[in-house]
């Protein structure tokens, strides 16, 4: 591979499988896919074994439950919408999404649910993008009475906290209008919950299922074949089971089985905040789209200005201030969080060098232990993908030393 013009030397190539087969062979990590390509050079390793106990080896179309690295992705169906003036930025959401209409808004965000003061001004589709419409999962106040409440009435999760929408995509949206706003809109930013409005928002816009929309003006011009909400059985092989394990017996618990488990059926709900599927190939795709402004080959995806909108930071100082402190308390344990600065829509974006990536690294990481970046200023894509989520500090250890270890790759 290593031609004296390539994008990674050959040197740093050897060291990156050599540290990612560390991992692996530690016993903390079964197995993982990682891809990084530069310019026209991809270079693919896969390491270890499907599952913990042996078996099937991992492969290059293994396919892995991407959490939150759905976002960076699912949020591209919400901008093809605005290429066609089918949304503006700015319009209220409350024609498409009555039950986010007139909203009430806590006095203070920990605050008692019934002491509110009225909206200032509607929700809009730019609040959804920039994760900003007052309401979301805030770890820096996690006995407030409203993250109970999202628990309570079920927008979130289940006994095994697993962080989905469980019912439809109609009941959940009447189940968050419920409960009032926790804080104006465009005031804070606030993980996760507005990524999965938006795939509601456009199932509404578009009359069509969320998955139907994405597939037909995403995933199949980019040929991302094995991206969908879940696996099918004629696939269900490729898919590892979900491993949590226990930091301190060493044992892999099954926090979500292949078969049988939430991704071998449709979901009620297809979350865009973390219900996609994929495989390593797949996000390629879709990253060097967005690396190369919106083209496919010779197709346009989407139009350059709206990958710009995405991938450059779109928090003003007070909201990036309240991100920063989110982010070290820690919704990931993982790779540089805290460390990015900005957010653009659906995905973190780097506005100061906290450590090898530069300023304007693009994408987000996984709770089931994956991380997605492209790179403008290095023409870089980074994916590395594994099935140990973040709940113990190893594959959040095997995440940080893969972009170290790639960064010393590039040759020039």
């Amino acid at each position: 591979m290593g031609h004296s013009n390539s994008g990674f030397s050959k040197t740093g190539l050897d060291r990156l499988r050599e540290v990612l087969a560390g991992h692996v062979e530690s016993g903390k990590i079964p197995g993982l896919v990682a891809l990084v390509s530069r310019g026209e050079e991809t270079h693919v390793e896969t390491i270890g074994t499907m599952r913990h106990d042996g078996g099937a080896p991992m492969r290059r179309d293994t396919i892995f439950r991407m959490a939150s690295t759905s976002k960076p992705v699912a949020v591209s169906a919400t901008m093809v919408l605005l290429d066609e003036c089918r949304l503006r930025l700015d319009d209220p959401v409350d024609a498409w999404l009555p039950e986010l209409a007139d909203r009430q808004v806590l006095k203070r965000p920990d605050g008692p649910l019934d002491e509110t003061v009225p909206a200032r001004r509607p929700i809009t589709v730019r609040d959804l993008l920039t994760s900003t419409c007052g309401l979301g999962l805030d770890l820096t106040a996690k006995t407030a009475p409203i993250m109970g409440a999202f628990f309570e009435r079920g927008v979130y999760g289940q006994e095994d906290g697993w962080l989905l929408p469980e019912p439809g995509p109609d009941e959940w949206m009447r189940r968050l209008g419920t409960l009032p706003l926790m804080c104006q809109p465009g005031e804070r930013w606030l993980y996760n919950l507005s990524d999965d409005v938006l795939g509601v928002l456009v199932a509404r816009v578009t009359g069509q299922p969320f998955e139907t929309f994405l597939r037909e003006r995403i995933f199949d011009p980019l040929g991302m074949k094995d991206t969908a909400f879940h696996v099918p059985a004629h696939k269900i092989d490729r898919l590892p089971p979900l491993y949590a394990p226990d930091w301190q017996t060493g044992e892999f618990n099954v926090e979500d089985p292949a078969e049988g488990g939430h991704h071998s059926k449709p979901p009620a709900f297809p979350s865009s905040g973390g219900g996609l599927d994929s495989t390593a190939h797949d996000y390629h795709a879709y990253y060097r789209m967005l690396l190369n402004h919106g083209m496919h080959g010779t197709q346009r995806i989407l139009s350059r200005p709206a990958v710009e909108l995405m991938t450059t930071n779109r928090l003003t100082p007070e909201q990036q201030a309240a991100r920063e402190v989110w982010a070290r308390n820690g919704v990931h344990t993982g790779y540089g969080l805290g460390q990015h600065g900005g957010w653009g829509f659906g995905m973190a974006v780097r506005t100061y060098r906290g450590d090898y990536a530069p300023i304007g690294q693009f994408g987000w990481d996984g709770g089931a232990g994956t991380t997605t970046y492209a790179d403008p200023h290095n023409q870089l894509v980074g994916i590395l993908l594994t099935q140990t989520g973040m709940s113990t500090p190893d594959s959040a250890r095997a995440i940080h030393d893969f972009w170290t270890a790639l960064y010393q790759a590039i040759d020039n």
